[in-house]
């Protein structure tokens, strides 16, 4: 497919709303349960051709503010046994296109963690736009990926007694995002 056409989408640069998105992510707990937690978007661009299957995104999520609601193990994350925040403070995401398949919309891209990069897909589902009271025309997606840590250089684990490992190799991450276009 060369092109999509999208209700509602205009060309343009699109700027992230953090106050209106979020980044969450889940991991197995002992083979038995999932932690959950956030990270904060520092930025994020969408430059919109009029072909949305040619848009480039950009975003930078600040991994200092993990929370997974212990700040025991929020620490335990920002140390080199996980993240290394000291010398990797960011994730970074730079798509390298777009696809639909089946129907469903996919953003590929690259993903740096701790600086290793390796490409993604994330499947978006668009929630539409509109204009709120300001006169600010917004957008809004859900996207979703599943990565192996691991790949990432997440390596860090401990054995359990009863078999298993406290951490799960595949984390999900989500995305929750609220953008504006910017006005000319």
């Amino acid at each position: 497919m060369t092109s999509i056409d999208i209700p509602g989408y205009r060309p343009g640069t699109w700027v992230l709303d953090p106050a209106h998105s979020e980044v969450t992510f889940s991991v197995r707990h002992m083979m038995i349960s999932k932690v959950r937690g956030t990270f904060g978007i520092k930025n994020a661009t969408l430059v919109a051709p009029e072909n949305p299957l040619e848009a480039r995104v950009e975003a930078s999520v600040d991994v200092t503010s993990i929370d997974t609601k212990d700040e025991g193990r929020d620490t335990h994350l920002r140390s080199a046994d996980f993240f290394d925040t000291e010398n990797f403070p960011t994730m970074e995401f730079v798509s390298t296109g777009a696809r639909v398949e089946g129907g469903d919309f996919f953003v590929d891209g690259d993903l740096s963690i701790r600086g290793i990069t390796k490409p993604v897909s994330f499947e978006f589902d668009f929630g539409g736009f509109g204009s709120d009271p300001w006169g600010n025309y917004k957008a809004g997606a859900s996207a979703v990926t599943t990565i192996n840590r691991e790949d990432f250089g997440l390596t860090w684990n401990a054995a359990l007694e009863t078999g298993g490992v406290l951490v799960g190799k595949e984390i999900t991450i989500n995305l929750d995002l609220q953008g504006a276009l910017e006005q000319s």
